[in-house]
């Protein structure tokens, strides 16, 4: 079974917050999935984290380009995981697929989208049931992230 990881922004946004964690995920050794809920939101994404920061680079492509099986990270719409990702991160209501083959995986919501509340709360409950382990964690006011549940 995946550990199970809801992170509630309050403070922050997805842009703000998903380089970190991706960044956190390549250190550990992990390849990384971003599923996002439309292509328009991937492709922003794969802009953003070309120029997040001046001093960084974050390896990544999307699942339109060649050899997706090659990327440390990896931005797509669909269920697959052709880059063997040990991590798959859920973004802007993106339909989980079958998690039991990753170690974790993270749900990112905005604390200030009642649609992500409520499918945050929906994804907590369905996992639950299906026996993963679950956790929630919120920022706080200096955008560190606080175990909640």
């Amino acid at each position: 079974m995946a550990e199970i990881l809801f992170y509630h922004l309050t403070e922050s946004t997805l842009e703000d917050a998903l380089p970190g964690l991706l960044e956190r995920s390549i250190d550990r050794g992990w390849r990384a999935v971003v599923q996002t809920g439309t292509e328009e939101r991937r492709d922003a994404l794969d802009q953003h984290l070309w120029t997040f920061r001046d001093d960084s680079f974050l390896a990544h492509a999307t699942d339109r380009e060649a050899h997706p099986a090659e990327q440390p990270v990896l931005l797509t719409v669909g269920p697959d995981n052709p880059n063997q990702a040990q991590i798959r991160f859920l973004v802007d209501g993106a339909v989980p697929p079958e998690l039991g083959g990753y170690q974790r995986a993270v749900f990112l919501f905005d604390g200030h989208d009642a649609a992500q509340l409520e499918a945050a709360r929906t994804h907590w409950k369905t996992m639950r049931e299906a026996g993963h382990t679950v956790t929630y964690w919120q920022q706080t006011p200096d955008r560190r992230w606080e175990r909640k549940a």
